[in-house]
This record gives C-alpha cells, structure tokens and sequence, in this order.
C-alpha cells in the first residue's frame, strides 16, 4: 500500500513496500513553482500513485520528471504519467535518454550531465555521476543545493519496511561507508566520495528507505 509523508517543506515522499523482496521503493514530489517528481515508480506503483500525485499537486501541472537511470522502478511508470501530464520535461543523462527512445518513450527531453547546474523554480539542481549501472553506465544524483537535500537514487539503501519515514544519519559515515559493491570501480568510488565529502549535505532522500536528516 502506498503512503504519502511530507519529509521536508513541500517535499512529498510516496512509499510503497514490498514485502515479497523486503525493500521499500520511493518516489518523490517537490511541490514548488514549477513541481518536480523524482522517480515514477514501476508501472504498477506509477497507477497507485497518480491519484495521490494529483491531490498533491491540487490542478497544478506537473512540470518535470527526473530519472536517475534506466530501471523499472525508477521510470518504468513514465508512460502512465505522460498519459495524464504530456507536456511533463524529463531530466536524464545521455544514456538514459537513449533508453527512452529505444522502448518507444517519447517525451519532451532535458538532458544533463554530471557537475551541470539546473534551476527550477526555487530549487537549484546539481547533477553528479555514479558509475553503478549495468556496464557502469554512469547514473545520476541530484543534488539540491538550497536545501542540501541529496536525491541518491540506489547509492545507500536500508532494506525492510518504514519503522518511520524520517530517520537521523551522520553523513560523512554514509560516504565512508560506499563499498565497491556499489559503485564497482576502486578510482571512481574515491572520486564519488571525494565529491560527495564536499557537499553541503542536510539530507537525503532514499530511493529504498527512509529520508534521512544529516548530521
């Protein structure tokens, strides 16, 4: 069953966990002047979400779609949202752009590459790569640099169910912490954590997990 939490000032996150595999899976709204939904979820998740999406978003348009890769569920609902929001701009990299494109995704495209800067609105997004995808496909995180919220995508992960949607970490043990299990390559796991050591970082919102208020 999905659930909706507001984690931080017009930041909506939407949860859904899945007891089968034990992981929770999260999609994200920032409800400014022109809102922004990270991740849609699976196809399935993206059907339970749109009535929660649209109640939050109360007429406003959707304006952007952000997608960290290409994987179901972090764009396998794409299709339904842009059945209901077809003027809606994805933000991806290069690669994933091209994913799109191959499974006959078609979509208004913003492409971004790592240590691109992106204002929305009120927000200011910064984009940084992560070699963690099949191939080592580079991925993205968005960083959002006025409220120092990390958005990392399947960076840190904390498996099970939602004791509570908010949770306390120390982020420099979160950098310290990333093993080459999940970013396979020994000089682009320091470069990642160098770049991440220096970011202002408040929290971080979990693509598996609960949203995590930095110390």
């Amino acid at each position: 069953m999905l659930q909706q939490y507001e984690v931080s000032k017009q930041i909506y996150m939407f949860n859904t966990y899945i007891e089968k595999i034990n992981l929770s899976f999260n999609q994200y709204l920032l409800l400014g002047q022109e809102p922004i939904l990270v991740h849609t979820g699976s196809f399935q998740q993206a059907a339970e979400l749109l009535p929660l999406l649209k109640c939050a978003l109360k007429g406003k348009p959707l304006a952007y779609v952000f997608i960290s890769h290409f994987e179901s569920d972090e764009c396998g609902g794409l299709s339904l949202i842009l059945e209901h929001y077809p003027q809606v701009k994805v933000i991806c990299s290069q690669i994933t752009a091209r994913q799109l494109g191959g499974f006959g995704i078609s979509c208004e495209l913003r492409v971004v590459n790592p240590k691109d800067i992106l204002q929305i609105g009120e927000y200011e997004f910064e984009f940084i790569g992560y070699p963690s995808e099949m191939h080592l496909w580079k991925g993205l995180l968005a960083f959002e640099r006025k409220q120092g919220i990390l958005f990392s995508s399947d960076l840190f992960m904390r498996p099970g169910s939602l004791v509570s949607p908010v949770a306390e970490t120390k982020w420099s043990e979160e950098v310290d912490k990333i093993t080459l299990q999940q970013v396979p390559s020994p000089e682009a796991k320091e470069v990642l954590q160098n770049t991440l050591r220096n970011l202002l970082v408040q929290a971080v919102a979990l693509g598996h997990g609960p949203f995590l208020k930095a110390k």
